[in-house]
Formats: structure tokens, sequence, C-alpha cells
């Protein structure tokens, strides 16, 4: 009888070639798997993040910019932050050189604008992590399962494509696991640093605004005091 008749009918599909591969390389599929599940999952969370902060950023920024005090201004959630932090500040130095004031207030601004930006970041280092090893991890499941091929061809003494077929196709699934997780790991990383980009362009914006309106606060009050601290101006007659 032919060799070819003695075989098994083998399934192709890759349902079929995962269900006889090898457990290691099954193990390798299936974390590739779960990090392609974990790729979407930020995708969704970090995208509805994103679009609301960036929403509201652009509401504070405006609301800022139409404001001519500080004291009249009222923003809510993260933009609140930076008006408490501000108000904090001139509350504590008050009656110092507005110049200082205004230092200080820039310092501690500049601190919450780089703490919100590490915030948002979270989450997209496990997309570069994918994205930078999911092919490699892929790659090895491939290599274990070329070489368990190879160990079969041995045994059955035979370099019947038909034998050795199977074998090559289970393990070259793995690699096609590994760019499956890898691919849209590195596009959604790619585009979530440019989103977090304009993101912390837009805090910048809303520092400057809140900045600018504390100054010209400080410089009002500057003014406001002059007159009381010249005090009023006595005439002398020529008779004196």
């Amino acid at each position: 009888m032919p060799i070819l008749a003695q075989l098994p009918p083998t399934d192709l599909t890759p349902w079929g070639m995962f269900q006889s591969a090898d457990i290691v390389v099954k193990a390798v599929m299936v974390g590739l798997l779960l990090a392609s599940v974990a790729t979407w999952t930020i995708l969704l969370v970090k995208a509805i993040e994103l679009i609301a902060a960036r929403r509201a950023l652009r509401v504070a920024v405006a609301s800022t910019e139409a404001t001519r005090s500080l004291d009249t201004l009222e923003l809510t959630g993260t933009p609140g932050g930076f008006v408490a932090t501000t108000r904090a500040e001139m509350a504590a130095s008050q009656g110092l050189p507005a110049e200082g004031v205004k230092e200080r207030i820039a310092v501690r601004l500049q601190r919450a604008e780089a703490a919100l930006g590490r915030r948002m970041t979270r989450g997209t280092g496990v997309l570069a992590s994918i994205g930078a090893t999911a092919p490699f991890i892929g790659l090895s499941g491939t290599v274990w399962g070329i070489m368990n091929s190879f160990v079969g061809i041995s045994q059955a003494q035979t370099t019947n494509l038909a034998v050795v077929a199977p074998g090559i196709a289970e393990a070259l699934l793995a690699t096609a696991f590994g760019l499956f997780a890898a691919i849209p790991a590195v596009v959604i990383y790619n585009i979530f640093a440019r989103a977090i980009g304009g993101y912390r362009a837009q805090l910048a914006d809303l520092c400057a605004a809140i900045l600018a309106l504390a100054g010209r606060d400080l410089d009002r009050r500057l003014v406001e005091r002059k007159p009381a601290a010249i005090g009023p101006v006595r005439l002398h007659s020529a008779a004196e």
C-alpha cells in the first residue's frame, strides 16, 4: 500500500492545526492570543479616557481664556485641580513679591502637568512590549514546532511532503499568531503616542492660561495697593 494511503486525514484549518500542535506551541499561541485581547482592551479603555480628557481640556481652555480673573474661574475635574493648585499657592504667598509668586505657581503647574501626562501613558507600555516581543515569541513557537516536525520525519523515515507539511504548518501558525498580536499593538501604540502628545499640548495651554490669569490678578492687586501706600499728598502754601 502506498504511504499516502496509510496516512490519516489531516485537518489543516487553524483550529485543527492548533489542536494537533505540541503543548509548547499551544502555550505560545494561547499567550499571544491573550496579548491580542489585552491590546484591543487597552485600545477601548484608553480611547474613551483620552477622548473624554481632551474634550474636557478644550472646554476648560476656552473658559479660562474668556475669564478676566482667577477669582471668577470655575472649573471641575482635572482642570479644576490646576485652579485649586494656583489659588493655594497665591494664598500661601500672600503679601510676597509678585514675580516670586508667579514662578512658584509655574513650577507647581508644571509638576501637575507632568503627573497627568504620565498617568495618561499608563497602559501604553504594555502595547510597546507586545509589539516588540510578540513576533519573537511566535518565532520561538515556530522553531519548537519545526524541531518536532524533523523529529517526526526521522521517526517515520520518510521525506514525503504529506508527512512534513502538517507539522511545519502547525509551527508556522505560531508565527502568524505573533504577527497578529504585534502589528495592531504597534499601530495602536503609535496612534496613542500622537494623541497623548496632543493631550499634553492642551495641558500646557491650560497651564499657560491659568498662569496668565494669576499674573493679571497679582499685578492688579499690586496696582491697587500702590495709591494706599503713597497716602494723601499735602499741598504747602507759599506762606509756609
